[in-house]
């Protein structure tokens, strides 16, 4: 990272900043245990819930200082996605309609933290499963699928639809609506340890779609008129996400922070380059668009895809039309990661 001035971050002037504010709270809520986080976050209680744009301003040009990502290579620019939470239709048991297991972590994976090994390894861990006295990778979406009768992984929810399942792993959270109208919640537990593999990515490298079609939509319009390939779709993707049903709140979805998300104002990114919590600004384009998408918003999620320096996943809320707008957005973008005053950079 590199120092800048507040001049020099793209678009700073142009946003409502208030806007942002309490998704700062929400991060304040984890990070006002943390020596370097404290004094601003105590600082930001002492202004309240609800000031202007102006008061937001001053409040981060005094308390924090803004540092230009940089990706490995020295570039400055990259790729930022849309997510959302989406909303599935399910049943709390199996049925000829319901017929697609939503699992819970199974009890026979283990995970093994690099880092208490070899400590420049802290952000990384395998998961695996015990066989005889070998720990074997564990099993890929498509075995896992093929076993799952036999695995002891509880199932929290039956799902009406294989591909709407498969969105919600790759999104990480959702609602799921039972049979009776209500909803409720599932969060991100764990996962199988297996790299993610963009489908799409895998439909253009199959010659099934152009990469301009290989949108969330598009990939549902070549699902419904391809089903007999359904399954060899999804297994092109060996993650395997597991879930936890959360307690019924309002606001966002809990990102990988443990706070809610906040809808335009919260973004995924590597916790090796960008800390958890941290106020960013992004400097991007709507999707689809060159219209400017220039935003103070809070890092407070993580991703299998999510990699690298000049990386993010913007948070675009519930419901389809959020679906839509994450569903199409591909930018390019930079980032600013604002630190309080005095607190040096991670580094990676």
């Amino acid at each position: 990272m590199q120092a800048n001035g507040w001049e020099q971050v793209t678009g700073w002037e142009e946003d409502d900043l208030a806007a942002a504010w309490p998704a700062l709270r929400h991060s304040c809520s984890t990070l006002s245990r943390r020596a370097p986080w404290q004094k601003v976050c105590d600082a930001a209680a002492s202004i309240g819930p609800t000031p202007s744009g102006s008061t937001v301003r001053r409040f981060f040009e005094h308390h924090f200082a803004p540092w230009r990502v940089f990706n490995p290579d020295g570039s400055t620019t990259g790729l930022v996605t849309g997510y959302y939470e989406p909303l599935i239709r399910g049943s709390r048991t199996r049925s000829a309609r319901s017929a697609w297991p939503i699992h819970g972590v199974p009890a026979d994976m283990l995970t093994i933290e690099l880092g208490d090994v070899h400590p420049e390894l802290k952000h990384l861990r395998l998961r695996g499963r015990l066989v005889g006295n070998k720990v074997l990778p564990y099993w890929s979406r498509g075995e896992f699928s093929a076993r799952a009768e036999g695995i002891p992984a509880p199932v929290l929810f039956w799902a009406d639809d294989p591909l709407d399942l498969f969105f919600l792993q790759v999104q990480g959270s959702g609602r799921v609506q039972l049979p009776d109208g209500s909803m409720v919640r599932v969060g991100y537990a764990d996962q199988n340890g297996h790299p993610y593999q963009s489908i799409g990515r895998w439909l253009v490298a199959q010659g099934e779609l152009s990469l301009d079609q290989a949108s969330m939509e598009g990939i549902k319009r070549w699902a419904r008129d391809n089903p007999q390939r359904l399954t060899a779709l999804l297994n092109a993707n060996p993650s395997y996400v597991f879930f936890r049903e959360l307690p019924a709140a309002d606001g966002g979805p809990l990102g990988a922070l443990g706070v809610p998300l906040s809808a335009g104002r919260s973004i995924a990114v590597d916790p090796r380059y960008i800390p958890l919590g941290a106020p960013v600004f992004l400097a991007s384009t709507y999707p689809l668009s060159e219209r400017p998408l220039n935003r103070l918003v809070l890092a407070q999620d993580t991703g299998g895809a999510i990699k690298g320096g000049v990386r993010a996943d913007f948070f675009w809320g519930f419901g389809p039309d959020a679906g839509r707008e994450a569903g199409r957005m591909r930018q390019q973008g930079s980032l600013w990661v604002l630190l309080p005053k005095g607190m040096a950079p991670p580094k990676p």
